[in-house]
C-alpha cells in the first residue's frame, strides 16, 4: 500500500430542516389552530481514531464528506427526522488543521477518540411555537440553518516510542529488521528508505515497544533537501531517539562530520526535537578490523563530545542489538512510571510534546507556503490573461 501522510479534504455538516407552516384540519374542528412541527437538526461530521488505518491514502481518492440534512417539519405537530451524523475514520496520530485559518483543530492520538469537526445546522421552528393569545393563527416559521463547512488538512505522524535518526545508508533499516518483524527495503545505496517504517520490538509476554525508521537526513534537510524535512515530523511522537552512525562509510566520509550535520539539521527543524533524549548508536563495527573497533568508536565519541549513552553494534549480524533494545525498554518503562507518579514529570513531557508539535506544524506550513508561492510564480493555470492579444477593427 502506498504511504500517504498528508491529505486535504472538505467536510460539510447537514443543513437543519425547515419548520412547517400548518393548521389543524379535522371534521367538526373548524378552527383547530396551528400544528406545524419543527425540522430536524442537521448531522454533524466527526473524526474517529482507528488503529486499523496506517496511512491517509483513502483521502486522496475521496475528498468530500457530507453529513445528512435534517428533514423539514410536518403537520400534526410532527418533527422532521434529524440527519445522521457522519463518522470519518482516520489513523491514530493524525493532526487536523483548518486550512483557512491554519488553526490546529485536534490531535487524534487514541483509538476510538471522537472529534467533532463540522457542526450540523440547527432545526427550524414550526408555526406552533408562535401562537399566542393575540395571534391564534401565526403564519410564521423559521428555516433551518446551514451546516458548517470546512477545508481540513490531515497530517499523520506515526506513533512510536523510539525513532531512528541518521544519514542515508547508516543501517537504520537493517537495525529495525534485526530487532523486529518489520521488513523494510535494504540495499547498498542511499535512500533505500522512502517512507517511514514501523516495527514492534518484543522482549517478552506483554513487553514491547514500537520503533520507527524514517528516511535518512542529509545536509540542508531543514531547508528541504532530500526527504528528511517531510518525514522528520514523525519523530515528534517518539520519546527516545537512536542516532545511528555508520563508522565505516562506503564513500569514506568522516562519520563525525556527518553526525554533526545531522544534529545541526535536527535543531534547525525543531529545537524541541533536538532536546529529546538521544542515544548514540555506532553501527557497522563488523566492517573494521577487530583490533581497531574500540579505538575508532572512542575517537568518534571524543570528537563529538558525546556524554550520553553509547552503544556499539553491528545490525546486520545483530551483535549488540539485544543490549540496545533491553536498555531502551528499561528506560521507556521508567519514563512511563515517572509520568504516572510525578505530576511535574508528566507536565514536562506534555510541554515537550506540545513544543515539538507546534514547531513541526510551523515547518510544514512554511513548506506549504513556499510551494504555493512557487505555483503562483509558475502561472501555468491558463488564465484569461495568458492569451491577451490586441485586436484592431478596420472600417
Amino acid at each position: 500500500m502506498q504511504f500517504v501522510d498528508e491529505a486535504s479534504i472538505i467536510v460539510e455538516a447537514g443543513k437543519g430542516g425547515n419548520g412547517c407552516l400548518s393548521f389543524r384540519r379535522e371534521k367538526y374542528v373548524p378552527k383547530g389552530g396551528p400544528d406545524g412541527g419543527d425540522g430536524g437538526h442537521g448531522g454533524t461530521v466527526y473524526l474517529i481514531g482507528d488503529d486499523a488505518l496506517n496511512t491517509l491514502i483513502d483521502f486522496k481518492y475521496q475528498r468530500f464528506y457530507k453529513a445528512q440534512n435534517g428533514q423539514p417539519g410536518m403537520g400534526r405537530q410532527m418533527s422532521g427526522r434529524a440527519g445522521d451524523d457522519l463518522h470519518v475514520k482516520v489513523p491514530v496520530g493524525t493532526t487536523v488543521i483548518d486550512e483557512d485559518t491554519l488553526e490546529v483543530i485536534a490531535d487524534v492520538t487514541e483509538i476510538g477518540q471522537v472529534v467533532p469537526v463540522a457542526q450540523g445546522g440547527r432545526r427550524g421552528l414550526g408555526n406552533i411555537h408562535f401562537k399566542s393569545s393575540t395571534n391564534r393563527a401565526p403564519r410564521r416559521t423559521t428555516p433551518g440553518t446551514e451546516g458548517e463547512r470546512r477545508n481540513l488538512r490531515f497530517e499523520m505522524k506515526v506513533m512510536a516510542d523510539v525513532g531512528l535518526l541518521g544519514q542515508p545508508n547508516a543501517g537504520k533499516s537493517t537495525l529495525i529488521r534485526a530487532v523486529s518483524a518489520a521488513k523494510p527495503k535494504v540495499a547498498n545505496y542511499p535512500f533505500t528508505t522512502l517512507v517511514p517504517n514501523l516495527g514492534v520490538v518484543k522482549l517478552g509476554l506483554h513487553e514491547h515497544f514500537v520503533m520507527a525508521d524514517v528516511p535518512g537526513l542529509i545536509e540542508g534537510a531543514s531547508d528541504g533537501a532530500g526527504l528528511g524535512l517531510r518525514f522528520l515530523k514523525h519523530l515528534t511522537r517518539t520519546r527516545l531517539l537512536f542516532h545511528v552512525v555508520d563508522v565505516a562509510p562506503f564513500d569514506e566520509s568522516d562519520p563525525v562530520e556527518v553526525a554533526e550535520a545531522i544534529i545541526h539539521e535536527l535543531g534547525e527543524f525543531s529545537p524541541a526535537l533536538a532536546e529529546l533524549p538521544r542515544w548514540l548508536v555506532l553501527n557497522k563495527l563488523d566492517l573494521l578490523p577487530a583490533e581497531e573497533r574500540e579505538a575508532v568508536a572512542d575517537e568518534i565519541v571524543r570528537r563529538l563530545g558525546w556524554e550520553g549513552p553509547v552503544f556499539r553494534i553491528s545490525a546486520i549480524s545483530s551483535d549488540g542489538t539485544d543490549a540496545l533494545v533491553q536498555a531502551a525498554h528499561r528506560w521507556l518503562t521508567e519514563q512511563r512510571r515517572l509520568e504516572n507518579e510525578d505530576e511535574e514529570a508528566a507536565e514536562r513531557a506534555r510541554e515537550m510534546r506540545a513544543r515539538m508539535e507546534d514547531e513541526a506544524v510551523a515547518r510544514t506550513e512554511a513548506r506549504l507556503g513556499r510551494r504555493r508561492k512557487r505555483d503562483d510564480e509558475d502561472d501555468d493555470d491558463f488564465d484569461d490573461d495568458d492569451y491577451d492579444v490586441e485586436i484592431e477593427y478596420a472600417p
